[in-house]
């Protein structure tokens, strides 16, 4: 294992710090390492996995079409494409779609619709389209995207940055208000954030900012790409709002953890704007990741895999929240995408993450305070309740801080 440590060390750019563990093979909510150990999956790719690896119906899909035929570009059309849009179409409630590969393409395409509808639709000045975003957003990391992060290190050395987007703090729609201006084109958000260290917004925001939008003919483009397709017990997470947005960014689970597949989604007024020779993609819309798009569409459908992430992502929220320990700062979330914010005086997250996977749970840190729950949504009720338990012993094996009187009097209760 060390010698595939150092050889990825020493070939590959080291934009990544993994844990220290090498995997080869998967199969539903486990992982096995190249010495035959097994773990529980508990981030899922960042929800690219909600599936869990390599699930039969997924893999018989992509075989099966592999055979047939896997890209073709969209010069010409293919018998796949039309199936796996229109059954994304229904399935979201939107009228259109603009198939994609990676979640930041789907959001780059949100802000080409976007800032088009603006000028051709709304009327805004040429080069004077604006759009809003949230402090703490998290998109992707193509230029565009990390010109309107407020992470300091997605941005440092990357400069200059594309201009046109305004960012207001999350969770707070009078603060989107006040920045409408007559040249706004359009709300990007995302209904919980993820990358930020999932960040759940108060109750009734997203209705409020659909209102608000509405009210001055803004666009509200929810990028759903970690949060969508059953990750927080709704198909997507408007959907706890009631919420229908103009525009709508889907990636990650899409592609049913073997293919990166994505699209953006908008009414017809919205995706009017796009004409032949407009945007485009090479790989995306392929009938290889059609086939599998569509079979991850029915997949969750048939299998009612939203609801059994409401179900699970209660029990393991129950669970962890019965866990007493100083380290705890906060648990939030909803479904299963869940949040453990950590104590970094008495341990960081990344170490929190390394003492989990010494005891055969994998998870990864964000922001270096919170570790974040995500299994895949197949997960079961007995193996929720495992990984409670090792969480728990890991909690317990923790050096025992010293604590002022009060808060050893608050845990105990």
């Amino acid at each position: 294992m060390e010698t595939i440590i150092q050889m990825e060390a020493r070939y590959c750019a080291a934009n990544y710090d993994p844990l220290p563990v090498v995997l080869t093979r998967g199969a539903g909510v486990w992982l096995w390492d190249v010495h035959g150990k097994r773990y529980l999956d508990m981030m899922s790719a960042y929800s690219a996995v909600s599936f869990g690896h390599s699930h039969p119906a997924l893999v018989d899909a992509l075989a099966a079409q592999a055979r047939r035929l896997a890209v073709t570009s969209r010069a010409f059309h293919t018998d796949r494409l039309a199936p796996f849009l229109q059954t994304l179409c229904e399935m979201t409630g939107m009228a259109r779609a603009l198939p994609m590969n990676t979640g930041a393409e789907a959001v780059e395409t949100a802000i080409k619709a976007a800032r088009k509808w603006a000028y051709q639709v709304k009327g805004v000045q040429p080069e004077r389209a604006q759009i809003i975003v949230c402090d703490g957003n998290f998109a992707g990391r193509t230029t565009t995207i990390v010109g309107f992060s407020s992470e300091a290190q997605y941005r440092e050395g990357f400069g200059p940055f594309t201009p046109g987007f305004v960012s207001v703090p999350f969770g707070d729609a009078a603060a989107l208000e006040a920045a409408i201006t007559p040249d706004a084109a359009a709300f990007l958000v995302e209904p919980i954030q993820g990358e930020a260290g999932i960040v759940v917004p108060p109750e009734g925001y997203l209705r409020a900012c659909r209102e608000i939008c509405s009210r001055h003919r803004v666009l509200l483009i929810c990028d759903e790409v970690q949060t969508g397709l059953g990750r927080t017990g709704q198909l997507l997470a408007c959907q706890h709002d009631g919420v229908r947005p103009d525009g709508l960014t889907l990636g990650k689970a899409l592609g049913g953890g073997l293919l990166p597949v994505s699209a953006f989604l908008a009414s017809e007024e919205v995706m009017s704007v796009f004409r032949p020779g407009d945007h485009g993609s090479t790989f995306g819309g392929n009938p290889l990741a059609a086939a599998v798009g569509l079979a991850a569409l029915r997949l969750l459908r048939d299998e009612g895999l939203a609801e059994r992430a409401e179900a699970q992502g209660r029990r393991l929220m129950d669970g962890l929240r019965r866990i007493r320990h100083p380290a705890i700062r906060d648990i939030r979330g909803r479904g299963l995408l869940i949040g453990l914010e950590l104590d970094p005086a008495i341990v960081s997250a990344r170490e929190f993450c390394e003492r989990l996977m010494r005891q055969g749970v994998l998870s990864k840190d964000t922001h270096h305070t919170v570790v974040r729950f995500a299994p895949p949504l197949i997960i079961s009720a007995q193996q929720v309740d495992e990984a409670l338990a090792i969480i728990e012993s890991v909690f317990a094996a923790l050096p025992a801080p010293i604590l002022p009187a009060g808060e050893a009097k608050r845990l105990a209760a």
